[in-house]
């Protein structure tokens, strides 16, 4: 009699062991299933955003540049005879130059044409060149290896960076911001440290700087990398990007 009470035992017992596992193992496929379907959801909705920034950046260099640049060569062509419209001429004329040159860095930066013709690499340099004219903020770029990306890859690491050097400027009050590349073991490694104030991340997250961090996150994530962020109050930001680039 109780050798059977024994067997029945194991046996509800191996049968709630065996349900628990299946249990668990449902839990984790469904979680993987809806971890990839997330994964698709957010690189579909970068690819939009980026396909979107292309058209708005062709339409811009294409159609409005030169549209522009018609208006100011008919404006310079007008003959006056007074001076006093000679000048509001002339003020009209420098007015159209700087929003040709306004409209030549909106498109830039939606979609920089070096990136295309010449890599991630030189695209990163006048990115930073253009960023070093306009802000106080001193930017340095150190290539300890040159690296080689895919061409689908290049678009959002050079968008991280981007990310990163926009964060600096509007929320670090950094003086410095050193952006570092390298290549190992079949992974592209990024570092970048700036002696800004610094933050707490989880604050971060929950505000309006969080978009911006979790934009990063997302394009991460969509190339299969790790990025680590180092940072707290009065003692400045550090981030780490490593992506596999086979």
């Amino acid at each position: 009699m109780e050798t059977k009470i024994l067997n029945i035992t194991l046996l509800v017992s191996l049968i709630i062991a065996i349900i628990i596992i299946y249990f668990f193992v449902s839990i984790i496929r469904y979680h993987r299933r809806y971890m990839k379907l997330q994964r698709e959801k957010i690189f579909a909705e970068i690819t939009i955003r980026e396909n979107e920034r292309k058209r708005i950046a062709n339409d811009l260099h294409d159609s409005l540049g030169p549209l522009l640049s018609a208006v100011k060569l008919n404006i310079s062509s007008v003959e006056i005879q007074q001076p006093e419209d000679r000048i509001v001429l002339d003020k009209t004329a420098g007015y159209l130059d700087e929003i040709i040159g306004s409209m030549r860095r909106i498109s830039h930066d939606l979609l920089p044409s070096t990136l295309e013709r010449k890599g991630l690499l030189e695209a990163i340099r006048e990115f930073i060149n253009q960023v070093n004219t306009r802000q106080t903020v001193n930017i340095q770029l150190y290539i300890v290896k040159e690296i080689s990306v895919p061409k689908e890859k290049e678009i959002h690491l050079f968008r991280m960076i981007q990310e990163i050097v926009h964060n600096t400027i509007k929320h670090a009050q950094a003086r410095n911001l050193q952006i570092g590349f390298s290549e190992e073991d079949g992974h592209v490694l990024c570092l970048t440290k700036d002696d800004g104030q610094g933050f707490d991340k989880e604050k971060a997250m929950a505000g309006s700087q969080g978009l911006g961090l979790r934009s990063l996150e997302s394009r991460c994530e969509i190339l299969n990398g790790i990025m680590t962020l180092d940072s707290m109050p009065g003692a400045g930001t550090n981030y780490f990007i490593k992506i596999p680039v086979k």
